[in-house]
């Protein structure tokens, strides 16, 4: 099989795996903050060291446009990722709640991404993007420098970057549900869309595409200069 085709492979069953499991909780439990934080961070452990040593176990937009401005991948690589991320996670997020409604389980919540409050104004809209900002930036630049060859932490990576997904959720749980992932808040969205035809978290899933991809951009920068300084001492 091509590598690239394969590494779209991983990257399709890592999210899927990632919506499917986490999100099916944050759904189940309506958010509980602890069940709900370390779902996310036990799955992207698991997925960081089954998939990850086939495509690096981004299973998130904002992690492969980190990689790609810190040139660890190429354009087509970038677009291939995102393509089967998005897939990933819209096919787990259907299975899921598909489930839930074949079994007339009643759940707690949605697993969506809503704007900061609950209410569609300057203030919220603004509070929910600067939230997956900071959020995204702090996880991205850890991933980048927790899997720098150079740092040589590349064994530890997967666990330090589930506790990071961990304590990113546990911030921003109560305030937008915590996206910091553009395939996450996607397929969420769908779902809610496909099995309780409400589109309010559709409507809103922009902020969760423009946010966390700016603050991988953030982190990236970041990266790249502090990165630079250190190099040129």
């Amino acid at each position: 099989m091509n590598t690239l085709l394969k590494k779209a492979l991983a990257e399709c069953i890592g999210t899927f795996v990632l919506v499917f499991a986490a999100c099916g909780v944050a759904a189940a439990t309506g958010g509980n903050l602890v069940a709900t934080a370390l779902t996310f961070g036990l799955v992207i452990v698991a997925m960081a060291y089954s998939v990850g040593r086939v495509s690096g176990c981004h299973i998130n937009p904002a992690v492969s446009l980190g990689c790609l401005l810190t040139k660890r991948m190429n354009l087509t690589e970038f677009l291939v990722y995102v393509a089967s991320q998005i897939v990933g996670g819209f096919l787990g997020g259907v299975l899921v709640f598909g489930l839930f409604k074949m079994a007339d389980v009643a759940l707690l919540g949605d697993a969506c991404n809503y704007v900061v409050g609950g209410t569609l104004n300057a203030g919220g809209i603004i509070a929910s993007l600067l939230t997956e900002i900071v959020l995204t930036c702090i996880f991205v630049y850890v991933i980048l420098n927790v899997t720098d060859e150079k740092a040589g932490t590349s064994k530890k990576a997967g666990i330090v970057i589930g506790l990071t997904l961990t304590l990113v959720h546990l911030i921003g749980i109560n305030l937008t549900g915590t996206s910091v992932n553009p395939a996450r808040s996607i397929a969420t969205a769908f779902a809610a869309l496909i099995y309780n035809g409400t589109t309010d978290a559709l409507a809103q899933v922009w902020m969760f595409i423009i946010a966390p991809l700016a603050g991988a951009a953030l982190a990236a920068v970041l990266y790249k200069v502090l990165n630079t300084e250190k190099n040129a001492d």
